[in-house]
């Protein structure tokens, strides 16, 4: 890739389709809906990075006879941040069916002052040393949360490749996490250009996690 940067959004796609669906107030009120856009946007996310993998010639026996087919030398590690990320997470499954799983747990931990720290509080990881590391969510705000959870992944080999995957970025996050990761490409539906005060991509979409999933007691 010439870029390290990846938008969807630039491209003419049915993807926009569901990023439209994604950011409607109206349709947003059927979660089934929300996490099944999550779920398509994923894949199609997944076919993309696909194309950056490293390939090679297989021999494929038909009932017929045989045909040389193009296949990838190494299933990828997909790692998801709880809970928002599942549905962008089963997306990416649906094409790499074959590869390794991870979750990690990383929330907000708001204080009164209205600042807030990232908590990470779980982490299910295969060994990630000399794979390529696929990590999907759906928003990139701050960055922070994404910054430690490829932190703690790191802790677990080092990977050839590390990919980050989200239907919306803020430019400020995008900005902190090629900073601080600079191996890291992105792979985003659209880029917003606001945060709020809270750190709230503007305009966003709201809450992925409760829209997929329900309301949450605030921490």
């Amino acid at each position: 890739m010439p870029t390290r940067i990846f938008n969807l959004s630039k491209q003419q796609t049915v993807a926009n389709q569901f990023m439209a669906e994604l950011r409607d107030a109206e349709i947003q009120t059927d979660p089934m809906r929300f996490r099944k856009n999550l779920e398509r946007l994923g894949e199609i996310l997944a076919y993309e990075i696909s194309k950056t993998f490293k390939y090679e010639n297989k021999t494929v026996e038909t009932p017929l006879g045989e045909v040389e087919i193009m296949l990838p030398l190494q299933q990828p590690v997909l790692a998801t941040i709880l809970r928002a990320g599942l549905p962008m997470h089963q997306g990416m499954l649906n094409i790499f069916d074959r590869a390794g799983n991870a979750f990690l747990s990383a929330y907000r931990r708001h204080h009164k002052d209205g600042s807030f720290e990232i908590s990470l509080d779980y982490i299910s990881c295969p060994s990630i040393e000399g794979s390529v590391l696929i990590i999907s969510d759906p928003m990139l705000a701050t960055g922070a949360s994404m910054e430690v959870c490829i932190n703690e992944l790191l802790k677990q080999g080092e990977p050839a490749d590390i990919h980050v995957a989200v239907a919306i970025a803020a430019q400020d996050g995008i900005d902190h996490l090629l900073r601080v990761h600079p191996k890291v490409q992105l792979w985003v539906g659209a880029i917003d250009e606001e945060l709020t005060a809270k750190s709230y991509i503007v305009p966003g979409l709201g809450d992925a996690g409760d829209l997929a999933f329900g309301s949450k007691v605030q921490y």
